[in-house]
């Protein structure tokens, strides 16, 4: 019973569009060819009100069916020449249907006698034959909205179908720049701590325990693409409090954070690669070491994070895995609406910011379906 009510209730919504639509027609065609007379204005109107219902109810009675054999046969379209035989011969039987509720429900009007006769197989045979032309002109109307309705159903559905692959492989491709990601810094991490077990033991050893605690921290976290920026500020001073234990006094972090920036929505592990590839291609090739600064700000309702590095030589290029994955994450959730640019100056400082829009906790579910929408459009 669940399963027939809506589609019980599908079937009468049909129906009814049909009806008042045809009814629409009816009345204007009605007011055209025979409008209310001034004399008798109201016996007039209520005739002609009775005539439209008549005429709206005997077309609505096959319109829907019409449509429902059209979506139903569409896929024997393929074979042109009989699938157009068999709706030219459909007619046939619609004309006569047609002519025949009209009749049951219009009784003969004589024009000589200005009235309604008696009902009779010679006046439905000249109903039929007085009319054929503009029932069978309906007739193809409505098989033609039928097919061109069925059309449109078709092309949405399957663009539809196309924009959820799409964002469906965004998805994916997102999925899997996340999980490249986290190997990509755990291996440098160790790479690290491999450089501190023959001569600090204890450094290294306290290096495992915070690793331990990062990656769990990564772990726990779950599927979103958003995080708030303050979160994604933690994450990456524990990455950065591990390279501290390896480079020592040679490296120092400065934090210039907005304050109105910390509740922003940031995508995850946005900001750890951009410190971890200031320190690997900028400050660990240096024997001296050097500075690191992480500064945000908001302007023009957009968030900028600025990661500003000394460097050991003017002519490298500063880039690396970690630079070209979020490239390509912001490509995928925000499009054009992010950007991502590295400039290498002159005085060895390396400078790379990054502008997203500023989105927060209210906006973030509204911005996902703009992101889905995006993504389905590339």
């Amino acid at each position: 019973m669940q399963m027939q009510r809506p589609r019980t209730h599908g079937i009468l919504r049909a129906y009814a569009k049909a009806f008042a639509f045809w009814g629409g027609m009816s009345l204007l065609m009605g007011l055209q060819y025979k409008p209310p007379d001034r004399a008798h204005f109201w016996s007039s109107l209520i005739e002609l009100l009775l005539l439209v219902a008549a005429h709206a109810f005997a077309l609505t009675l096959w319109t829907p069916p019409i449509f429902y054999l059209v979506g139903k046969y569409l896929s024997y379209s393929v074979r042109r020449f009989r699938y157009v035989l068999l709706w030219g011969l459909g007619a046939i039987p619609f004309i006569v249907l047609y002519t025949g509720i009209y009749s049951l429900l219009v009784p003969p009007y004589d024009d000589a006698l200005h009235r309604y006769t008696s009902r009779s197989f010679h006046a439905w045979f000249e109903v039929i034959r007085t009319g054929f032309a503009d029932v069978l002109f309906i007739y193809v109307a409505i098989v033609v909205a039928a097919h061109a309705y069925e059309y449109l159903k078709r092309v949405r559905r399957q663009e539809a179908e196309r924009l959820e692959y799409q964002q469906a492989l965004a998805a994916s491709e997102l999925q899997a720049l996340k999980m490249q990601l986290q190997p990509h810094f755990l291996f440098n991490t160790l790479h690290g701590i491999a450089t501190l077990v023959d001569r600090d033991t204890n450094a290294a050893r306290a290096m495992i325990i915070k690793l331990s605690n990062l990656l769990r921290t990564a772990l726990d976290r779950d599927g979103t693409d958003l995080i708030p920026l303050d979160a994604e500020l933690k994450f990456a001073h524990q990455y950065l409090d591990l390279e501290k234990m390896r480079f020592g006094s040679r490296l120092q972090v400065d934090w210039l954070i907005g304050s109105d920036t910390r509740g922003v929505l940031v995508p995850q592990m946005i900001l750890q690669p951009l410190v971890e590839n200031a320190i690997r291609h900028g400050i660990g090739p240096s024997r001296e070491g050097g500075w690191l600064q992480v500064i945000t700000s908001m302007r023009d309702e957009y968030l900028e994070i600025t990661v500003r590095n000394s460097t050991c030589d003017s002519r490298s290029n500063g880039t690396g895995v970690g630079l070209r994955n979020v490239e390509a994450r912001l490509r995928y959730l925000y499009s054009g609406d992010a950007n991502l640019s590295f400039n290498l100056g002159a005085d060895r400082t390396a400078t790379t910011n990054l502008k997203l829009p500023a989105l927060n906790y209210r906006v973030a579910d509204s911005h996902r379906g703009r992101v889905d929408q995006v993504v389905a459009e590339r």
